[in-house]
């Protein structure tokens, strides 16, 4: 058996996280001799969540710059130096046959290195708006797997290989897993569900305006799965008691993913890439929140790509305290335009994409 050495880096949030997680693990399916290791940053969510999965995971001490003026900027230049050097002491003596960056601040110092160092890089950019690091690391790695269109007006166009976003295992298959999901969740069979996420790390203005609409969702007869993210979750839980009965259900995290999206008749979400993916791989009738507060305002872009489809719905963040649960009420009543929905965003679904990034991974070796 080839037994390939690969170290794939990035993280920061699940949506970075988990497509790493399903590109190893798709290599390991092809290639079962393969030694792969993680790096991540100090601090976040990968140096547990990767674990977890079975992986090895080493941390470097990057952080990002602040937007707002803060003390702790000062130590961005040591902080980066230091990656740099931890970086080199990793690549020394792992001796990767290639190198993988998946987005997030580790996967900058990692790729610079490696690429210096002579070691092939390809890059997954899951966006459909790049961030400055994926745009500099560009020129230095092999190959770029995106998952829109038009990527050449950031990316050399010869390296770029359209792959689509990979998703967890478990979602690619979500049929005939509602009657489980349901049990499972203590919801009943007899309403519309709609689930409501707003990322690993929760969504401020999702919350608010699902909270704020919470008498208006019991009185239309629909139950609500609501993941809420740890900030919101005392508050969202002391408002939906007095719901119990109306199967309005709130947890901080879903790890179910799979069980979640097979109960949904509606979605309500952010337009992170992981996200965005998930829903077209699960063909679930979708309204977007995009947030406003990520480089570039991607998730807006990544938002009007399924618009432009007809592939789901658009609420701007700063409009959702007045029309998401209009917009939201109004599609749970309508069947044929969820299921025009949910048509045309399965036609945009890439179910396949960890297997071919692995595949693009490998080619770099040979």
């Amino acid at each position: 058996m080839n037994k390939y050495r690969i170290i794939i880096s990035g993280g920061g949030t699940g949506g970075h996280i988990f497509p790493a997680i399903a590109i190893a693990n798709a290599i390991k399916q092809k290639y079962s001799d393969s030694e792969i290791v993680f790096v991540g940053a100090e601090g976040k969510m990968e140096m547990e969540k990767v674990p977890s999965a079975g992986y090895k995971i080493f941390g470097l001490p990057i952080v990002g710059i602040q937007r707002k003026f803060t003390f702790q900027n000062f130590k961005v230049p040591f902080k980066l130096i230091m990656s740099l050097m931890k970086a080199r002491k990793i690549i020394k003596e792992f001796k990767p046959d290639v190198v993988v960056g998946v987005g997030g601040y580790a996967s900058g110092p990692l790729l610079k290195i490696a690429t210096s160092m002579g070691v092939p890089a390809l890059l997954q950019e899951q966006n459909s708006y790049p961030g400055v690091t994926n745009k500099i690391l560009a020129k230095k790695v092999k190959k770029i797997c995106v998952a829109y269109n038009g990527m050449e007006q950031f990316f050399p166009a010869e390296k770029i290989v359209f792959t689509g976003n990979p998703v967890r295992q478990d979602i690619l298959n979500t049929d005939g897993k509602r009657e489980i999901g349901l049990k499972h969740f203590g919801l009943s069979n007899d309403k519309k569900v709609v689930l409501v996420i707003g990322g690993s790390l929760g969504a401020r203005t999702i919350n608010e305006s699902i909270d704020a609409g919470l008498e208006l969702i019991a009185n239309s007869n629909i139950q609500l799965l609501w993941q809420t993210g740890k900030g919101f979750a005392a508050k969202a839980s002391e408002s939906v008691k007095k719901y119990t009965d109306k199967g309005i259900v709130t947890m901080p995290f879903i790890a179910e993913m799979d069980l979640a999206y097979a109960v949904a008749d509606v979605v309500v979400s952010r337009a992170g890439a992981l996200s965005v993916s998930e829903l077209c791989v699960t063909k679930k009738p979708s309204i977007l929140v995009p947030s406003p507060n990520v480089a570039e305002d991607h998730q807006t872009k990544n938002a009007m790509a399924l618009v432009n489809e007809n592939a789901a719905i658009l609420v701007k963040d700063i409009d959702a305290n007045k029309e998401l649960i209009p917009e939201l009420i109004k599609l749970v009543g309508d069947v044929s335009r969820q299921q025009q929905l949910s048509s045309n965003i399965h036609k945009l679904a890439k179910p396949h994409a960890a297997s071919q990034i692995a595949d693009e991974v490998i080619k770099l070796i040979k």
